[in-house]
């Protein structure tokens, strides 16, 4: 788990509001002939809007699913219920049945998903501020758990850029498909 500000490179430029990140992202993407989609709770919306505010992202994104309420999660994603019982709705476990669920259902090679609190209260056990992002590919799958701190729309906003972030992990870089070892954890 990580707390408080990022600090490596790819995570600051993720924060930053231009889409540089995302920019990368569908680079790298297009380059692999690699559709995206997402499947989002906490920024209901934000990282796929982030991604579409980059020229060109229509050859890349595919869609997205808001699933904000667990029943949602559990039936359009395939979250087990059971799952959301024993791990909490804010977990890497559920971020990354999210993402799964994401990549079958809107038939995509790369998928992002993100779960957790923004606040200004605890919800589900879990603290403001709490977020748990995940990311597959057929290069792998990377799951990451925040304690960001700021307000409620400073923690959406900030957990967006970081699922994007995330999504570079699971995305080759070099000469050949599956080459990048950064996408595990």
């Amino acid at each position: 788990m990580t707390t408080g500000e990022p600090r490596d490179g790819a995570a600051r430029r993720a924060l930053a509001p231009s889409p540089g990140a995302a920019s990368l992202l569908l680079a790298a993407l297009d380059r692999w002939g690699w559709t995206l989609g997402t499947a989002e709770s906490l920024t209901a919306g934000l990282v796929s809007a982030r991604v579409a505010d980059v020229p060109g992202a229509s050859r890349v994104l595919r869609g997205g699913v808001v699933a904000y309420a667990v029943d949602l999660k559990e039936e359009l994603l395939g979250v087990g219920a059971d799952l959301v019982a024993d791990r909490g709705v804010v977990s890497e476990e559920v971020a990354l049945a999210m993402a799964t669920g994401a990549r079958e259902l809107l038939r995509v090679d790369v998928a992002l998903a993100t779960t957790g609190v923004a606040g200004p209260g605890s919800a589900d056990g879990a603290d403001a501020g709490t977020v748990c992002l995940a990311a597959v590919s057929p290069a792998g799958a990377a799951t990451r758990t925040w304690r960001l701190a700021g307000g409620r729309r400073s923690v959406r906003e900030a957990s967006a850029g970081l699922a994007i972030a995330l999504g570079l992990a699971v995305t080759p870089s070099g000469e050949h498909a599956g080459a990048s070892a950064r996408c595990t954890q």
